[in-house]
């Protein structure tokens, strides 16, 4: 049984918006644009042209990045685009459930209450650096579990999930879950892409961002990596037209060869960085426990998380808080060797004024 199985039933045969036909050299009377593009419109695809209904050139490009097939990948705008698709296209409204580990990317929580699916939570523990029992989460499964999210390095976490664990989870869910490993933050990780396990495996998705290694947050341009079958139907459900022609011909800029070399450089000098705090944390009274990470952020445990964030916020430096039973923890992203320095002053300041 193929991932396809998975998706439900009423979509299994939903075909994709017909749109007006694009075909280079002919005149486009069939698509109600604007014949003539406006002045400052310098785009290689003039602007008063609809764009790709899906951008090929930029997806055989990303698939080439993976090492994976062109219809193997779908484009998306972040990842966000790409988790609730998979909300959607995996579960019914008030009838499926969708299983995520804890604490994770809240977005995962968010799409499933939009979408109507039934949370099940697996919850890690701190004591134990929030490992993950396999056996244990697989159990938390039940006959209406659709979707399984790992996200690897983990957010807030900064914790990965084994190969070998990813697999025990593939095979005890075949034919049952879609298992989604949303790697946002692995080009910060010394580990290979989990879509190399995509061959053997019919029911894993993966995906992927430009936001985080290739600096292109404001961008919005993700992947959506499975097999050819089910993106193929994701790609039915997904709106025509979802990347603007701007951000299309950005991305392919970005990707040349001769423009890769300045953002590998980022992700070697962030490493540097993460490594070089975290390292520094052991030195400041009022961090309790730092735990390591294979991202572009840390988790930090700390006396009095109020008081830290408002001293940073008072020296220009937004931290992240999530509550909950993260109450006495913060993330920290690692920034510029500059930014860093800024926040170890604030650390020895706090500390100093503490002592």
């Amino acid at each position: 049984m193929s991932l396809v199985n998975i998706v439900r039933p009423e979509l299994r045969a939903l075909k994709p918006y017909a749109a007006a036909a694009q075909v280079e050299g002919m005149v486009r009377l069939n698509a109600n644009e604007m014949p003539w593009p406006r002045q400052g419109d310098n785009f290689r695809r003039t602007l008063n042209r609809y764009p790709e209904v899906r951008p090929t050139r930029l997806a055989g490009m990303l698939a080439d990045r993976y090492s994976c097939a062109a219809d193997e990948l779908l484009v998306t705008r972040g990842t966000s685009e790409g988790i609730d698709l998979l909300m959607r296209v995996c579960c019914r409204a008030g009838e499926d459930s969708v299983l995520v580990p804890e604490p994770t990317f809240s977005m995962y929580r968010h799409y499933a209450n939009i979408q109507g699916a039934r949370l099940i939570e697996y919850t890690t523990s701190r004591s134990n650096n929030f490992a993950i029992d396999v056996d244990a989460m697989i159990d938390k499964c039940d006959a209406t579990t659709r979707a399984i999210f790992v996200c690897s390095p983990n957010n807030p976490t900064g914790n990965l999930w084994s190969h070998g664990d990813l697999i025990r989870l593939l095979e005890a869910r075949a034919n049952q879950s879609a298992i989604i490993v949303d790697e946002a933050y692995i080009e910060f990780a010394n580990r290979p892409s989990a879509i190399e396990l995509l061959a053997g495996h019919d029911n894993l998705v993966v995906l992927r961002t430009l936001s985080k290694a290739l600096a292109c947050a404001g961008a919005r341009c993700g992947s959506l990596i499975a097999t050819a079958p089910f993106i193929e139907l994701v790609s039915a459900v997904q709106a025509p037209y979802a990347m603007a022609t701007p951000i299309v011909e950005i991305i392919e800029n970005t990707l040349q060869a001769e423009n890769l070399g300045e953002t590998e450089q980022f992700a070697r000098d962030i490493i540097h960085e993460r490594d070089r705090l975290i390292a520094a944390m052991a030195s400041f009274p009022f961090v309790q426990k730092t735990w390591s990470s294979a991202a572009n952020f840390f988790l930090v445990q700390v006396r009095d998380a109020a008081a830290l964030l408002a001293h940073c916020t008072r020296h220009q430096l937004l931290l992240r808080y999530f509550g909950g039973d993260l109450a006495d923890c913060v993330r920290i992203t690692v920034g510029s060797a500059e930014e860093n320095r800024r926040l170890l002053a604030a650390f020895t300041e706090l500390a100093d004024t503490q002592a």
